[in-house]
């Protein structure tokens, strides 16, 4: 990754502090009161709002920094490494909800929508409906033409910010026939709507990340001006389709700093709680589980890296690589929370004190990982596309394009107009597993992919197309999961041999992966597991993020 967005990140990281140092807004003790009173950090969002964290979600040439999307993942990163409320609460709907503007909106939108956030103001994204959930093709609020605009009524609910947001691109229905050409975004300016037509003053309480304000509205007769349109009638669900996929990318992404922190306070129990004589981290039972924790959280790293990367390099590419982020990281940080909490023993079910952060990240990763695709619409998205796939593109000879793996390389900027709804069998991603062949270890994991991609392969070509399909099979849907997990370990290799990471993370990375396929490898050597707990020991003690992109001497 190039230096500027370490500089940005390292910048955001220190003005944030230490949350271990209070009386720091963003301090531990700060953050569980918050979330023990349902609340929104006090000074937390002031404190984004000075550091501009929303010039992230604006593209450059609207006077923001949202040019590429691997920069923007990892400056938010770092928020939800602190606090994942305050970073879903304040920025990432933000984000959400701003993309269909910088895709579909005129100049004068796009402008009004920038000065908006620019200014530390609230987009909210108004998709889902009680009825309907994330089935965006049965929207039931309507958007009618009246003779100096439109008229929209319905209701909206479990949107985040709704209730207090300056302004909502709301999702609503301009035509009664069925299909994809049936729906409209529109740019809504909350703040000068009469209440007796915009109600929005219900909130939803949530398990995890109690702090974010998800709430309903009704719209009753409300009316938007003629312009308040974004792009062509009909043209919502086209938009949404291209535009979620750099969500379903850096959103998880983002997530990943909740893993950071809850690996981080295990690791310091373990390395300073004596049991049977002993420091836990030094038993062998709870040092396996710490060390393929670390092992996960990069390999989930890399894959939202290239996947990043690949908006902008292969854009016609990732339908797929988006939907398999969207699925795959959220499993393996929960994954991961499981196995973590096992060493962190009673302790990872109390709410406050010295490990009351790590509660807190198990209740609010399953809400913060499902905004807008649950892992079943991502599969879905998946399952009908791997026929033209198995074609096309595995078993052939294929071209790992650098560029998609080196992670301190320069990157043209984001195209939101070059993301297409399909990728049409194409699939430049896997081939980086034949870069290690031959090398030791290493080339027998990644041969290990080779041959479970083969597998999938053969199953989905002997597999009636009439199963691979949205509605398909639990066999298809289970064919869909194998292959997430061939990108992530392809994404490792890749990055291992263009980002010059070190060989020890990607054989433990690629062994991690391996095992929670099914795939059986070999034990890994004598010794590895030592210097990757060493790595994570260092990176603990020196406050380094747990991730690719901010240390080169990985292991």
């Amino acid at each position: 990754m190039s230096s500027d967005v370490v500089a940005v990140g390292t910048t955001i990281d220190r003005l944030l502090g230490d949350p271990r140092e209070p009386p720091g807004i963003l301090s531990r003790e700060s953050i569980l009161a918050a979330d023990e009173a349902g609340e929104m950090l006090p000074g937390g969002e002031d404190l984004l709002t000075q550091l501009r964290l929303n010039d992230h979600f604006v593209p450059g040439r609207l006077g923001g920094r949202f040019d590429r999307a691997d920069h923007t993942m990892r400056v938010v990163r770092d928020v939800f490494r602190r606090d994942g409320t305050l970073a879903l609460g304040y920025g990432v709907t933000n984000l959400i909800a701003s993309l269909p503007i910088w895709a579909a909106g005129s100049e004068d939108q796009q402008r009004w929508a920038a000065d908006l956030l620019a200014g530390g103001g609230r987009i909210a994204a108004a998709y889902t409906e009680w009825d309907h959930g994330s089935d965006f093709t049965r929207i039931g609020t309507t958007a009618r033409p009246t003779s100096d605009g439109w008229r929209l009524d319905g209701d909206k609910h479990l949107v985040n910010n709704l209730g207090r947001a300056d302004a909502a691109v709301v999702f609503a229905r301009t035509d009664a026939q069925p299909g994809g050409r049936s729906h409209s975004h529109f740019l809504m300016d909350l703040r000068d709507q009469p209440e007796a037509r915009l109600r929005r003053d219900r909130r939803f309480r949530t398990a995890g990340m109690r702090g974010v304000r998800l709430a309903g509205a009704r719209f009753d007769n409300v009316r938007l001006p003629g312009d308040a349109m974004l792009g062509e009638p009909g043209s919502a669900m086209e938009t949404v389709l291209r535009v979620f996929q750099v969500t379903r990318i850096v959103l998880p992404g983002m997530a990943l700093g909740m893993g950071d922190t809850q690996l981080r306070l295990v690791f310091e129990f373990a390395a300073d709680r004596k049991l049977y004589g002993n420091n836990v981290i030094d038993i062998p039972h709870p040092r396996s589980v710490v060390a393929k924790s670390y092992a996960q959280l990069l390999g989930a790293d890399a894959l939202a890296l290239v996947a990043a990367r690949a908006l902008h390099v292969a854009p016609e590419q990732t339908s797929v690589i988006s939907a398999a982020t969207k699925f795959l990281l959220p499993t393996l940080l929960q994954e991961n929370s499981y196995e973590l909490s096992l060493v962190l023993g009673a302790r990872s079910y109390v709410r406050e004190g010295e490990f009351g952060l790590f509660q807190k990240c198990t209740r609010d990763l399953p809400v913060a990982l499902l905004a807008h695709a649950g892992g079943a619409v991502c599969l879905a998205s998946i399952v009908p596309q791997m026929p033209g796939i198995a074609r096309k593109s595995w078993g052939s000879v294929g071209h790992a394009p650098p560029t998609l793996f080196d992670i301190d390389g320069p990157l043209p900027g984001l195209d939101l107009g070059g993301l297409q709804i399909t990728g049409r069998g194409r699939d430049s991603v896997w081939a980086a597993l034949t870069l290690a062949e031959g090398m030791p270890v290493l080339g027998d994991l990644a041969g290990m992919f080779v041959a479970e991609l083969d597998r999938i392969a053969s199953a989905v070509r002997n597999t009636p197309l009439s199963e691979m399909t949205v509605a398909g099979t639990p066999r298809a849907f289970m064919l869909a999961e194998r292959y997430t997990n061939v990108l992530a370990a392809a994404a490792v290799v890749g990055i291992w041999r263009y980002a010059r990471r070190g060989d020890t993370w990607a054989a433990a990375t690629l062994h991690r992966l391996a095992e929670r396929s099914g795939l059986r490898p070999r034990p890994l050597p004598v010794g590895l597991e030592d210097a990757l707990i060493d790595s994570l020991a260092a990176r603990v003690k020196a406050g380094t993020p747990l991730d690719l992109t901010h240390d080169r001497d990985l292991p």
